[in-house]
């Protein structure tokens, strides 16, 4: 089982930048794929990006490509998101996970998994 931190967050005006972090406690990290979810006021939590156990492989929510990028350290036992030019419907709080694959990240289910405290991004306008 992989203990998870997320860190990061704060309050950021639009079109500004923020990078996240993730870190995992356990010697099983790289078995693992990693996947970002947010959660906004009054909405579903809803997937954000995801990246394979070795990194070679990244998927996106189509509200996020081209401006989001998730990448990891598996030697730091870490994964990121580099978020620019955020926008104000990005507000939320952004929370990791892991699963065996990227696909497995994009069709779960997110109201059936025990999540962390998350960490919270404020766009303002």
């Amino acid at each position: 089982q992989v203990q998870l931190a997320e860190s990061g967050g704060g309050l950021v005006q639009a079109e500004g930048s923020l990078r996240l972090s993730c870190a995992a406690s356990g010697r099983t990290f790289s078995s693992y794929a990693m996947g970002w979810f947010r959660q906004a006021p009054g909405k579903e939590r809803e997937f954000v990006a995801a990246i394979s156990r070795g990194g070679g492989g990244t998927s996106y929510d189509d509200s996020v490509k081209g401006r989001f990028t998730i990448s990891r350290d598996n030697a730091k036992n870490t994964v990121y998101l580099q978020m620019n030019r955020l926008k104000p419907e990005d507000t939320a709080v952004y929370y990791c996970t892991a699963d065996l694959h990227i696909q497995a990240l994009r069709d779960m289910n997110p109201r059936l998994r025990s999540w962390g405290q998350g960490t919270q991004v404020t766009v303002s306008s």
